[in-house]
C-alpha cells in the first residue's frame, strides 16, 4: 500500500488531500495539533488514516512523529511527503508585530524545513537505492510569486518556500527524490475566515483608509476562489506522475498571474496600487 505524510490535515487543503488519497487506496499519516482533531478524523476516515499529533514548530514532537511513521512502515518507504501546514499573517509592514513575523517564518519556513529533514530518510534513496524514491511536495502560494500590499509577511514566507524548494530539488535529485512546488491562488478554505478575523488588528494608523474595506475585499476574493478539491486532485496526480513538473500554478486567474510576473517591477507596482485604491473606493491622484 502506498503511504503519504501530510502536515495540517484538520481543515483546508490538507483535509481535502487526505480525503482524496484515502479514497484512492493510500494510507495517510496526517498531522493535527489536538487530540480532539485526531479523534474526529480517525472516526471519519477509519484505520487507513493515522493521526500524528504535532505542531511543526516543535522539534521534539516532529521527531517523535517521524519515528512512529518509520515503525509503522516496517521497512517500506513513503510515497510522498506533503508539506501543507502553514499560517497567514497580514498587516502593514510599518506596524507589523515582530513576534507575529517570527511566528510566520517559524511555521511556514523553519517548520517546513524541520519536517522535511526528519521525514526525508523515509522517502528512500538516501542510505540505499530504491526503485522509486518518494516525492516532496511543498505547498507554496501565488503569494510566493507576487507580493501584494499588506500581505508582506506571508509573501516573504512563501518566497522563502520557493527558494528552499529550489535548493531541495537540486540537492535531493542526487538521491532520485523529486521536489515539486504547488502554488495555489484563492482556494475555498478556512483561510478566508481567519483573514477576516485579522481585519481589526491595526486600527487608527496612517493606512486605515486602505485597510477600512478589507472585510469586503476578503468576501469578494473568496467568492471567486476555486474548490479545495481541485488542489487535492492535483496533489494526487503529482504523486502518481513519474515525471512531474517542478511547479504547478493553480488559481482562477492563472493567465493574469503568469502575465503579471513578467511585467517590469514599476508596472507591477502601479497595477497593484491601483487595484488596492479601487477596492477601497479611492482614486490614484498621481
Amino acid at each position: 500500500m502506498k503511504s503519504v505524510v501530510i502536515t495540517g490535515v484538520s481543515t483546508g487543503i490538507g483535509f481535502a488531500a487526505a480525503a482524496e488519497l484515502l479514497n484512492k487506496g493510500y494510507k495517510v499519516f496526517g498531522s493535527v495539533r489536538s487530540e480532539s482533531d485526531a479523534n474526529r478524523l480517525q472516526r471519519l476516515w477509519g484505520p487507513e488514516f493515522v493521526p500524528l499529533i504535532f505542531d511543526i514548530s516543535n522539534d521534539a514532537a516532529v521527531r517523535q512523529a517521524a519515528g512512529l511513521v518509520k515503525d509503522a512502515l516496517k521497512g517500506a518507504t513513503l510515497t510522498a511527503l506533503i508539506n501543507n501546514a502553514g499560517i497567514a499573517h497580514s498587516g502593514p509592514i510599518q506596524f507589523f508585530s515582530l513576534d507575529n513575523m517570527r511566528e510566520q517564518l517559524e511555521i511556514n519556513v523553519i517548520g517546513l524545513l524541520r519536517t522535511t529533514q526528519l521525514f526525508l530518510p523515509l522517502l528512500g534513496g538516501i542510505k540505499e537505492k530504491v526503485e522509486t524514491p518518494g516525492k516532496v511536495i511543498n505547498i507554496s502560494s501565488v503569494s510566493g510569486i507576487i507580493t501584494t500590499p499588506f500581505m508582506g509577511p506571508y509573501c516573504a514566507s512563501k518566497f522563502a518556500v520557493e527558494s528552499l524548494s529550489d535548493a531541495m530539488r537540486r540537492e535531493f535529485s542526487v538521491y532520485g527524490i523529486k521536489v515539486v512546488v504547488v502554488q495555489p491562488g484563492p482556494i475555498k478554505t478556512e483561510i478566508w475566515r481567519k483573514a477576516k478575523e485579522q481585519v481589526d488588528e491595526y486600527p487608527d494608523n496612517i493606512f486605515s483608509p486602505l485597510l477600512a474595506n478589507r472585510s469586503a475585499i476578503v468576501d469578494k476574493r473568496s467568492k471567486n476562489a476555486l474548490p479545495v478539491e481541485k488542489v487535492a486532485t492535483l496533489l494526487r496526480e503529482i504523486i502518481e506522475n513519474k515525471k512531474p513538473q517542478d511547479r504547478y500554478l493553480i488559481t482562477p486567474n492563472k493567465p493574469m498571474v503568469q502575465l503579471a510576473r513578467r511585467l517590469p517591477v514599476w508596472l507591477q507596482d502601479k497595477l497593484l496600487i491601483k487595484m488596492l485604491l479601487k477596492d477601497n473606493g479611492m482614486s490614484d491622484t498621481k
